[in-house]
């Protein structure tokens, strides 16, 4: 019930503020149309992760001496902490930020313990009606005492207006910070404000046409602007930052990146801040409050790229029914002359590759979507896209046998000491046990063509006493790419089935 009420005491404020607040002329007088702002020369720079940096120049008359300046129209999530003021010719005392909006619930909030008048139209008549009430609490609805009677307003169908007699002086509406400096002349002056803010991002997207019959991608990338920090950022220079900036805490040990086969060693053509690549948007913008605006910064067409079909297997590893194999799609973000037949030609920031194909009508069909961290020029990527229909694989431990080495190997020694004298020597021998184990994979194909499947064989690796096994024998050559995870790329036929063994010599 009591939220209930709060709710519907707010259409009724939320009214009153679209139309009906009455307010003396004076009050009325310097507020701002949607259009007006009080900034001036405005630069933002946004990073990915929901952080900006505002850079705000306003050109002020400053009087001589101790002064109040205010500057309206800054973030409503400024990090006040982070603000940092210049003039010429002054020096800051003191810095505060007046956050406390102008909103019709925070007005009846501040109207507790005084008088305001409430209007209330017959809608069969239109005859208005007033009363004096004094606002007595704001907690789950408004209470109000009107004469010896106490009233909680609520929606109950009957038009009601609240007519206050003024803004209470710590209300502000707009975001407002105000700076108390010492000035050694008068005049007016460049003071800018510096700060950072939250709730002000980007997020980059990419939308890729796969076309498998020629094995190319063409790729369009996109920048996602989003503002939700209760402020409009009027005519703003603006800068994207792609990168991951620290602000505090342990942020290393970043995890492994499945996208990424291998990071490139090319250098973008982009202008670099340290360890950051900058996307400036061309020409002015403006960024308004509650406000997503996309913005293209990549075209590509014609990108070589491939299917790749790819599946794993543990030791020892049975499966008890078939399993289907990754579909992911491998290009390159290489420069267009390079060796490998070029790609992307830049470095991509952080953010969701979305893949489409032409089905026979030649209508482009959504085919799987998945994410890319901050990727250097040159790099190769393979973006899983879901699970094949057509292809899978069964993994089975097809024999394993214990193999006798015909030798001892000697493991300690033990030495026995009575009273600090040593009185005899134990020598423990054991025997090693070997193991010969044969895996098969069977894959299956139903598509109408021949595809190659990338299977890693893991867990090869078991720690320092297990790393003496051995491949004796192979059906399709493998590759050792670390000592735990051995490769093989198995072409499997069109419209068939494939076996392949292989056999391993280990201590485990």
């Amino acid at each position: 019930m009591t939220k209930r009420l709060f709710a519907a005491a707010l259409p009724l404020l939320s009214l009153v503020a679209a139309s009906a607040f009455a307010l003396p002329a004076a009050a009325q007088q310097g507020e701002s149309s949607a259009e007006e702002t009080a900034q001036g020369d405005v630069a933002v720079t946004i990073y990915q992760g929901n952080l900006a940096l505002v850079q705000d120049v306003r050109q002020l008359d400053i009087r001589r001496g101790t002064t109040r300046i205010e500057f309206p129209d800054v973030s409503a999530q400024i990090r006040p902490q982070t603000l940092s003021f210049n003039a010429d010719g002054t020096a800051i005392v003191e810095q505060n930020f007046d956050f406390d909006l102008l909103t019709p619930q925070k007005l009846m909030e501040k109207a507790i313990g005084q008088m305001v008048t409430l209007v209330r139209t017959n809608p069969a008549t239109g005859t208005e009606t007033r009363e004096q009430a004094e606002v007595l609490s704001t907690a789950g609805g408004v209470v109000v005492r009107i004469g010896s009677r106490i009233e909680v307003l609520r929606d109950d169908g009957l038009p009601v207006r609240v007519i206050f007699d003024g803004v209470p002086p710590n209300l502000r509406s707009r975001p407002t910070l105000s700076v108390t400096l010492n000035s050694n002349r008068s005049g007016t002056r460049p003071a800018s404000i510096r700060y950072l803010t939250p709730g002000l991002g980007w997020s980059s997207d990419y939308v890729a046409l796969y076309d498998e019959n020629r094995g190319t991608v063409d790729m369009q990338g996109w920048v996602t602007l989003i503002n939700n920090t209760g402020t409009t950022f009027h005519n703003a220079d603006t800068l994207l930052v792609a990168g991951t900036p620290g602000q505090g805490g342990n942020q290393g040990g970043s995890r492994p990146r499945p996208d990424l086969v291998r990071p490139g060693t090319e250098t973008a053509e982009r202008e670099r801040l340290g360890d950051f690549y900058l996307y400036p948007i061309e020409g002015r913008t403006t960024i308004a409050n509650a406000q997503t605006k996309q913005v293209s910064f990549m075209d590509v067409q014609g990108v070589p790229a491939r299917r790749v079909y790819s599946i794993g297997s543990s030791w020892l590893q049975s499966d008890s029914d078939f399993r289907p194999a990754s579909s992911a799609i491998s290009f390159s973000s290489s420069s267009a002359n390079a060796e490998n037949g070029g790609g992307l030609g830049d470095a991509l920031p952080a953010g969701t590759v979305r893949f489409y194909q032409r089905d026979a009508q030649g209508s482009p069909q959504f085919i799987g979507e998945n994410g890319i961290g901050h990727t250097p020029m040159g790099s190769t990527l393979s973006l899983r896209t879901g699970d094949a229909f057509d292809v899978f694989m069964q993994a089975e431990v097809e024999s394993r046998q214990v193999i006798s080495p015909g030798e001892y190997e000697r493991s300690a020694r033990y030495r026995v000491y009575e009273n600090g004298e040593l009185t005899r020597e134990v020598e423990v021998d054991r025997t090693v046990d070997y193991y010969r184990t044969t895996m098969r994979y069977t894959f299956t194909n139903a598509k109408s063509e021949a595809v190659e499947v990338e299977l890693m064989q893991g867990g090869l690796d078991r720690g320092w006493w297990g790393r003496d096994f051995r491949v004796t024998s192979e059906d399709v050559e493998g590759e050792q790419v670390n000592y735990g995870n051995r490769l093989y790329r198995v072409t499997v036929p069109a419209n068939g089935e494939r076996v392949v063994r292989v056999t391993y010599e280990s201590r485990y």
